[in-house]
């Protein structure tokens, strides 16, 4: 395939994986704990766009961002989206240059696991400003600091971010076997299936 192509696809990959991104806060479950609230499966994209590439993951990260923007969500909300982009930036390169971190249930669980920590610590320092600025809503400061930032938005996010670590995972894999450009995972995952 020549590389006038795969940037194309990987465009087109992109521009879907943003636009499940953005729906997907507006129909999936949420789960509610006042005064946070996270939303099932709403990372899904930004993991399957850095196991293609750092490229798609920014992309992903960015184009999700702007969408909350432009659906007119709290800009606190929009800011803990737009970090996304650390964690997402950072996984990708990061698979990109040691393609054996999905190669086992176990590495795949601390290659989540160091990305969900990054990810929460992301968010809880955009919260921590927008609190400590007086300008969250009152039922953060009726929980306080440490049960309303640290607690709900950091372990919480460290759980949901391992949760939808673990759906895109489960999608990833027979989803890599028909896309037709190069990968950061597929490699990794032709190598799991010979091993079998």
């Amino acid at each position: 395939m020549r590389n006038s192509e795969t940037k194309l696809i990987s465009m087109v990959i992109a521009a879907l994986l943003c636009a499940i991104g953005i729906v997907i806060p507006m129909f999936a479950p949420k789960i509610i704990l006042e005064p946070a609230s996270f939303t099932l499966a709403s990372h899904v994209p930004i993991f399957i766009a850095l196991f293609i590439s750092p490229p798609v993951a920014a992309a992903v990260a960015l184009g999700t961002s702007f969408g909350f923007l432009f659906a007119g969500f709290p800009i606190v909300v929009v800011l803990r989206a737009l970090s996304h982009v650390v964690f997402a930036l950072t996984g990708a390169l990061l698979l990109k240059k040691k393609e054996d971190m999905l190669s086992t249930a176990g590495k795949s669980t601390l290659f989540g696991l160091l990305l969900a920590m990054i990810h929460a610590v992301c968010e809880v320092t955009v919260v921590t400003l927008f609190y400590f600025g007086n300008n969250m809503p009152k039922n953060y400061y009726t929980n306080g600091y440490f049960m309303s930032v640290l607690l709900l938005v950091g372990v919480g996010t460290v759980i949901h971010s391992m949760i939808d670590f673990g759906i895109a995972l489960f999608v990833w894999k027979p989803l890599s076997r028909v896309i037709s450009i190069p990968v950061s995972a597929k490699a990794v995952l032709k190598r799991e299936a010979a091993v079998k």
